[in-house]
């Protein structure tokens, strides 16, 4: 049987209703999946629950502008952002790509440029047209790519951090990695000494028996190790 790979995720985040509503009809009728909302704690709210192929984000926005959202999520998740703005002039675009977007569309713009840049970011990071690895505990299936836990067909909340530290685990699953090389590999500032907060938390969510684990074991001397079914 032939797999179809699943629609890439776009989240849109705009304080303009009309314009969200345009985006959310014009790149669903062009085969994405479509989430959108209204500002950046909103769009913090929905980053906590949900992985995306791509954000595109207004930048002039009240409360935290684009600018600023871009610049605290480049060191936190991967999601290449495309940032919509008025603001035309060149330093504003170096501005933000220096912040981490991968692209930059000034407005007004035609809708046909906005859906070739999307599909050429997609490509170029690598998220279009891949189907999403998926690693198997038990009742619990873990989305590799897009940083999903769910049991069964509920979604299970995970952080971003117990996320990544899975997906590192899946990616070297049967051999050890100590707690100094996945505190470096999250790229998340963290302190080696706290991944073993981080696996308490995450044995919680998907063993039967957290003090008994079966997925995610203690390797002594060397750190821990995935077994997956």
């Amino acid at each position: 049987m032939t797999s179809v790979a699943p629609a890439p995720e776009i989240l849109v985040v705009d304080d303009d209703e009309r314009l969200r509503a345009l985006l959310h009809k014009f790149l669903t009728e062009n085969g994405f999946t479509v989430m959108t909302c209204a500002h950046a704690e909103e769009a913090r709210h929905i980053l906590d629950v949900f992985a995306f192929d791509l954000i595109v984000l207004d930048i002039m926005m009240p409360g935290e502008t684009g600018l600023e959202l871009t610049q605290s999520l480049a060191d936190k998740i991967n999601t290449p952002i495309l940032l919509l703005t008025a603001m035309g002039e060149g330093h504003h675009r170096v501005d933000g790509l220096e912040k981490g977007a991968e692209d930059y569309l000034t407005k007004p713009f035609e809708p046909q440029e906005l859906l070739l840049r999307v599909k050429k970011i997609i490509k170029r990071t690598g998220s279009m047209n891949r189907s999403d690895a998926l690693c198997q505990l038990g009742m619990y299936t873990f989305h590799v790519n897009k940083g999903l836990l769910y049991r069964g067909d509920e979604l299970v909340k995970i952080t971003d951090t117990e996320a990544k530290l899975l997906s590192i685990l899946f990616h070297k699953k049967g051999l050890p990695i100590s707690r100094e090389a996945l505190a470096e590999e999250t790229m998340l500032n963290i302190n080696p000494r706290s991944i073993d907060v981080q696996i308490t938390r995450l044995r919680k969510k998907i063993e039967s028996d957290p003090k008994m684990p079966r997925y995610i074991q203690t390797v002594r001397h060397e750190g821990y190790v995935l077994n997956t079914d």
